[in-house]
């Protein structure tokens, strides 16, 4: 009887602060970051950059592809891109670039670093062309995608550095005015 109430107490578990999480959190600048990278994260060769709108007005370009991940949000101690607006949280969402299977067109198997954005379970969401995107999952995002963040108006427009001549062509321009 003695040896089965030693294994019993063995295997009971033990809710003493160890230290071990704190130990373990990701912290930068003394802030609990809530996003750490997958292990498929990839800097894109692809130089991909975000055009920001506020209704007409056009705002100065972000460029989003000298690292893996671009974390949004309003603290600007760790946001790598800052959103100011009321309605969005300190650590918002993340652009992460992942490296992930396609099927070519002779429809093999390869590989390709595409962005994806994730929202960091904020409280007045993510938008991808004006649809609200579910907490922590990733959403791949294509070229000339539309995301907008919490209530703010800015609207992010992702294209690289191939999709200027693009914006220029009055076909471009007619579907945007179309979407206003």
């Amino acid at each position: 009887d003695d040896e089965d109430n030693a294994a019993t107490e063995k295997a009971e578990p033990d809710f003493k602060l160890s230290g071990n999480l704190a130990k373990d959190t990701n912290t930068y600048k003394g802030v609990v970051i809530k996003y750490s990278e997958p292990p498929e994260a990839r800097q894109p060769k692809t130089r991909w950059r975000l055009y920001v709108f506020k209704e007409d007005q056009s705002l100065p370009t972000v460029y989003i592809h000298r690292q893996s991940a671009f974390l949004l949000g309003r603290d600007r101690r760790v946001a790598d891109i800052p959103i100011d607006h009321p309605s969005c949280s300190s650590q918002h969402a993340v652009i992460q670039y992942r490296l992930v299977d396609v099927e070519k067109e002779d429809g093999t198997l390869g590989k390709k670093v595409k962005p994806y954005m994730i929202d960091l379970e904020s409280t007045n969401g993510t938008y991808v062309n004006n649809n609200r995107i579910e907490s922590s999952r990733y959403v791949e995002l294509k070229e000339k995608d539309m995301v907008k963040f919490g209530y703010s108006s800015r609207e992010y427009i992702l294209l690289h550095e191939n999709s200027q001549d693009q914006l220029d062509e009055p076909e471009a321009e007619e579907n945007t005015d179309a979407q206003e």
